[in-house]
Protein backbone atom coordinates (compact mmCIF):
# COMPACT_ATOMS: atom_id res chain seq x y z
CA UNK A 1 0.00 0.00 0.00
CA UNK A 2 1.30 3.85 -0.74
CA UNK A 3 0.08 6.73 1.35
CA UNK A 4 -2.44 9.38 0.12
CA UNK A 5 -3.78 7.58 -2.64
CA UNK A 6 -7.85 7.11 -2.31
CA UNK A 7 -9.19 3.68 -2.07
CA UNK A 8 -11.29 3.96 -4.92
CA UNK A 9 -8.20 4.30 -7.32
CA UNK A 10 -7.07 1.09 -7.99
CA UNK A 11 -3.59 0.25 -9.43
CA UNK A 12 -4.62 -0.42 -13.01
CA UNK A 13 -6.91 3.11 -12.69
CA UNK A 14 -3.45 4.90 -11.33
CA UNK A 15 -1.60 3.48 -14.39
CA UNK A 16 -4.56 4.64 -16.75
CA UNK A 17 -3.98 7.84 -15.10
CA UNK A 18 0.03 8.27 -15.28
CA UNK A 19 -0.32 7.12 -18.86
CA UNK A 20 -2.86 9.29 -20.60
CA UNK A 21 -1.40 12.58 -21.71
CA UNK A 22 -2.73 16.63 -22.51
CA UNK A 23 -6.18 16.15 -24.62
CA UNK A 24 -6.87 12.13 -23.61
CA UNK A 25 -10.22 11.62 -22.00
CA UNK A 26 -11.67 9.90 -19.61
CA UNK A 27 -15.43 8.84 -19.04
CA UNK A 28 -16.39 7.52 -15.35
CA UNK A 29 -19.53 5.64 -16.27
CA UNK A 30 -22.63 4.74 -13.92
CA UNK A 31 -23.86 1.13 -13.74
CA UNK A 32 -25.96 1.37 -16.54
CA UNK A 33 -23.76 3.27 -18.97
CA UNK A 34 -22.53 -0.14 -22.11
CA UNK A 35 -19.29 0.36 -21.06
CA UNK A 36 -17.55 -2.90 -22.26
CA UNK A 37 -18.73 -2.24 -25.70
CA UNK A 38 -17.53 1.06 -25.81
CA UNK A 39 -14.10 0.87 -24.53
CA UNK A 40 -11.13 0.97 -25.72
CA UNK A 41 -9.31 0.59 -22.29
CA UNK A 42 -12.12 -0.56 -19.99
CA UNK A 43 -11.39 0.03 -15.79
CA UNK A 44 -13.54 -1.97 -13.72
CA UNK A 45 -14.26 -0.18 -9.99
CA UNK A 46 -17.74 -2.30 -9.07
CA UNK A 47 -18.95 -1.40 -5.87
CA UNK A 48 -17.70 2.35 -6.39
CA UNK A 49 -19.77 5.23 -6.82
CA UNK A 50 -19.32 8.16 -9.41
CA UNK A 51 -18.70 10.77 -7.04
CA UNK A 52 -16.35 9.01 -4.85
CA UNK A 53 -14.25 8.26 -7.98
CA UNK A 54 -14.13 11.67 -9.39
CA UNK A 55 -13.09 13.10 -5.91
CA UNK A 56 -10.09 10.33 -5.94
CA UNK A 57 -8.67 11.13 -9.47
CA UNK A 58 -9.13 14.89 -9.41
CA UNK A 59 -6.86 14.65 -6.87
CA UNK A 60 -4.21 13.62 -9.37
CA UNK A 61 -5.18 14.43 -12.75
CA UNK A 62 -5.65 17.81 -14.23
CA UNK A 63 -8.21 19.45 -15.83
CA UNK A 64 -7.49 20.64 -19.66
CA UNK A 65 -7.72 24.65 -19.20
CA UNK A 66 -6.78 25.37 -22.71
CA UNK A 67 -10.30 23.42 -23.81
CA UNK A 68 -13.78 25.08 -24.21
CA UNK A 69 -15.46 21.82 -23.20
CA UNK A 70 -12.90 20.23 -20.29
CA UNK A 71 -15.87 18.31 -18.81
CA UNK A 72 -19.39 16.78 -20.11
CA UNK A 73 -22.60 15.24 -19.05
CA UNK A 74 -24.61 13.12 -20.65
CA UNK A 75 -27.73 15.58 -21.40
CA UNK A 76 -31.44 14.08 -20.41
CA UNK A 77 -32.75 12.26 -22.81
CA UNK A 78 -36.13 14.46 -24.39
CA UNK A 79 -38.95 13.17 -23.21
CA UNK A 80 -37.30 11.87 -20.05
CA UNK A 81 -38.31 13.70 -16.53
CA UNK A 82 -35.65 12.65 -14.86
CA UNK A 83 -33.50 15.79 -12.94
CA UNK A 84 -30.02 14.51 -12.34
CA UNK A 85 -29.33 15.87 -8.78
CA UNK A 86 -25.60 14.56 -8.57
CA UNK A 87 -24.47 17.21 -11.28
CA UNK A 88 -24.76 19.52 -8.56
CA UNK A 89 -22.33 17.53 -6.77
CA UNK A 90 -19.90 17.10 -9.30
CA UNK A 91 -20.06 20.97 -9.67
CA UNK A 92 -18.67 20.88 -5.87
CA UNK A 93 -16.63 18.10 -6.56
CA UNK A 94 -14.67 19.72 -9.51
CA UNK A 95 -14.47 23.00 -7.94
CA UNK A 96 -13.14 21.76 -5.14
CA UNK A 97 -9.43 21.06 -7.38
CA UNK A 98 -10.31 23.13 -10.36
CA UNK A 99 -11.93 26.35 -8.70
CA UNK A 100 -11.94 27.81 -12.49
CA UNK A 101 -14.21 25.13 -13.67
CA UNK A 102 -17.63 27.29 -14.84
CA UNK A 103 -19.83 24.72 -16.57
CA UNK A 104 -20.39 21.69 -18.42
CA UNK A 105 -20.77 21.05 -22.06
CA UNK A 106 -24.07 18.62 -22.74
CA UNK A 107 -23.92 15.81 -25.23
CA UNK A 108 -26.39 13.81 -26.65
CA UNK A 109 -26.90 10.19 -25.89
CA UNK A 110 -25.94 8.84 -28.99
CA UNK A 111 -23.04 11.41 -29.35
CA UNK A 112 -21.76 10.93 -25.80
CA UNK A 113 -21.63 6.82 -26.45
CA UNK A 114 -19.13 7.86 -29.44
CA UNK A 115 -16.80 10.05 -27.91
CA UNK A 116 -16.70 7.67 -25.06
CA UNK A 117 -15.38 5.26 -28.06
CA UNK A 118 -12.44 7.75 -28.71
CA UNK A 119 -12.12 8.05 -25.17
CA UNK A 120 -8.52 7.21 -23.94
CA UNK A 121 -10.32 4.61 -20.92
CA UNK A 122 -13.96 4.29 -19.55
CA UNK A 123 -14.53 3.50 -15.73
CA UNK A 124 -17.12 1.41 -15.13
CA UNK A 125 -18.87 2.03 -11.80
CA UNK A 126 -21.85 0.54 -9.63
CA UNK A 127 -23.73 4.16 -9.33
CA UNK A 128 -26.98 3.84 -9.86
CA UNK A 129 -27.63 7.64 -10.17
CA UNK A 130 -29.29 8.41 -13.63
CA UNK A 131 -26.97 10.51 -16.35
CA UNK A 132 -24.20 10.48 -13.93
CA UNK A 133 -21.48 9.51 -16.62
CA UNK A 134 -19.00 11.89 -16.91
CA UNK A 135 -16.30 12.71 -19.71
CA UNK A 136 -13.37 14.39 -18.20
CA UNK A 137 -10.37 15.81 -20.90
CA UNK A 138 -6.85 15.56 -19.31
CA UNK A 139 -4.74 18.54 -18.58
CA UNK A 140 -1.11 19.57 -18.09
CA UNK A 141 0.40 19.34 -14.89
CA UNK A 142 2.07 22.80 -14.08
CA UNK A 143 3.19 22.89 -10.35
CA UNK A 144 5.01 20.01 -8.75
Amino acid sequence: MLKGIPNVISPELMKILLEMGHGDELIIADGNFPAASCAQRLVRSDGNGTKELLDGILKFFPIDTFSDDPVALMEVVEGDSTVPTIWGEYQSIIQKYEPQFEHFKFIERFAFYERAKKAYAIVATSEGALYANIVLKKGVVTDS
